[in-house]
């Protein structure tokens, strides 16, 4: 049987939570052992084979220190990934996973727009053999930032046909930037792209990241353990409406499928929105916790002594509680886990039938408790 087209894989941002599952994926062979010849990792910040903790496999290529703002500009950007990137030009598929976090909307916007633009012009410059871009979103597309002006709450589950939400805050929100930005650059192109909106994506990260939520519950919960011994009730960490409430939570290892498998498709996915989640019916926290408790973040900061000599007991990285990276401490304002837990207090499921029928016979689902 003759060979199928090489296929060369390009993760920007592959160190968080999105774009290492995606790289990891792929190097642990799917959709197949040969859907894919290479997978380059980029990084902005320096990390090591040891850190990233993915299969050795020659397959990947790691490049640390691609700074898409470059000082010099979109050319300089250009020739440090010529210089960096091998099969440059051979690049197939791209993974767009990276962020910059920016509290003020028009700054994050404008920040993340031009990621993307700087990224995507590159490679479409530099690779004649780019076929398709993914680009990972969530359900801020939806508005659920909005807590109570939440625009679809009579209209669940969230549907990828459901409009933008209100402008002004329409023109507040980056992933709608991102997306035209993306619709522009590949008018007259032979590439195309697709989005895919994860709500909670629960999974691992190499470095500390504000985002992580299963990162600061590993912590909680491996400190309660220590405390409370294990086998204790764990108290769920929020207050009882989000305890309550029904969401589609995404282990990045699904997200990561979805994305890969939707990329290999274009004929189906070409310009399409896709929602990602475990599995097809929603569910609350009252599967995962016994009760509603007071946040984790008081209980770490109130016992942060005893974690430090669990640190030393286990021989633990130190450095991810109580630090400008993870929001940990009450007085650094609101954290991710305390938006997930005391503010998301009401109904945002998914409609995943579209997604489900892209995926077809090769859909994956998993219970969310055991993600």
């Amino acid at each position: 049987m003759a060979k199928t087209a090489e296929k060369h894989a390009l993760v920007f941002g592959s160190s968080g939570i999105t774009g290492w599952a995606i790289t990891n994926a792929i190097l642990q062979g799917y959709p197949s052992q040969d859907a894919f010849d290479t997978v380059t990792a980029l990084t902005n910040r320096p990390i090591t084979n040891d850190t990233i903790q993915w299969p050795m496999s020659q397959k990947l290529h790691l490049v640390s220190g691609v700074n898409i703002f470059t000082p010099g500009g979109q050319e300089a950007l250009e020739n440090d990934l010529q210089k960096k990137v091998e099969n440059l030009r051979k690049i197939t598929h791209v993974y767009f996973c990276a962020y910059i976090m920016n509290l003020d909307p028009a700054n994050e916007c404008e920040i993340n727009t031009q990621l993307v633009k700087k990224a995507v012009t590159a490679i479409d410059r530099l690779s004649p053999s780019l076929q398709f871009v993914v680009l990972p979103t969530g359900t801020k597309a939806y508005g659920i930032h909005l807590i109570d002006r939440f625009p679809f709450a009579k209209e669940l589950p969230l549907r990828e046909s459901l409009p933008r939400i209100p402008e002004p805050l329409s023109s507040q929100l980056f992933y709608y930037h991102q997306i035209d930005a993306l619709s522009r650059l590949s008018e007259g192109r032979k590439w195309s792209w697709c989005e895919v909106r994860a709500d909670t994506i629960v999974g691992f990260v190499p470095n500390n990241n504000i985002c992580c939520a299963a990162q600061t519950l590993g912590i909680y919960l491996s400190l309660f353990a220590e405390i409370e011994g294990n086998g204790a009730d764990y108290p769920f960490p929020g207050n009882e409406k989000c305890w309550n409430n029904l969401s589609h939570e995404s282990n990045q290892d699904i997200l990561a499928k979805i994305c890969i498998y939707a990329s290999l498709h274009p004929d189906v996915t070409h310009k399409q929105k896709y929602n990602a989640g475990d599995n097809f019916q929603p569910s609350s926290e009252t599967q995962m916790a016994d009760h509603p408790a007071p946040q984790p973040e008081h209980y770490l900061v109130k016992h942060v002594e005893k974690w430090k000599e669990m640190e030393k007991k286990h021989d633990l990285v130190g450095g991810h509680i109580v630090n400008d990276r993870t929001f940990i401490e009450p007085t650094h304002g609101v954290g991710m886990i305390y938006g997930l837990t005391n503010l998301l207090a009401f109904d945002r499921q998914l409609d995943m039938t579209q997604c489900h029928e892209m995926w077809g016979s090769s859909k994956e689902e998993i219970e969310t408790k055991s993600s």
